[in-house]
């Protein structure tokens, strides 16, 4: 597996060239732009400190103001390489959410190098808007969402144009933006 400073190293570029890049989130360049975005690897080899990595994580949103750190991303290099095993664990990092009474104030993103939408076949397109260099829990403020949402025209179009922009990319385009996926996915 690859050093902490590579996975940050693929993770900023992962954000830069993907997410920012294509547009595909497009809340996230005015947050990235202000330097308000936090990159965490997670040296997690175990669920249990995994989970102690994002309850720390959600703290510290908790602590600090949005101008200062608007969100984070933790990115789960040693962990959860299963698509099936990272589904079941993001049920109990939702329950953390719970349990410390976060719900309706933060929330989480998830993407995975095999992320998979229900009923897509293992290589559409449409799952390359949520693949990512390793599983990622990326955590959200929900006020901000709601904002967000609420000075963003046509958000519903979204997902949509997310897709067709995955459908759209050339294989180069493709093996360019994920070198870490196999090169016949979206093909």
């Amino acid at each position: 597996m690859a050093c902490e400073a590579d996975m940050q190293a693929q993770v900023q570029r992962w954000m830069e060239e993907v997410v920012i890049g294509l547009g595909l989130c497009p809340f996230a360049v005015a947050t990235w732009r202000a330097g308000s975005v936090r990159i965490v690897i997670s040296d997690a080899r175990t669920r249990r400190s995994l989970l102690s990595d994002l309850h720390g994580e959600l703290m510290r949103l908790d602590a600090e103001s949005p101008q200062t750190l608007e969100t984070t991303l933790v990115a789960a290099p040693h962990l959860l390489r299963d698509f099936g095993a990272f589904n079941e664990f993001l049920d109990l990092a939702e329950g953390l959410i719970e349990q410390f009474g976060w719900r309706g104030h933060y929330q989480i993103a998830s993407f995975h190098p095999d992320y998979r939408f229900v009923g897509a076949a293992a290589d559409d397109p449409g799952n390359l808007t949520n693949r990512s260099p390793c599983p990622i829990f990326h955590l959200l403020r929900e006020e901000s969402i709601e904002r967000a949402l609420s000075e963003h025209p046509n958000t519903e179009e979204i997902p949509a144009r997310n897709i067709a922009c995955m459908q759209a990319l050339t294989e180069s385009e493709r093996l360019r933006l994920f070198p870490f996926l196999p090169a016949r996915v979206g093909a």
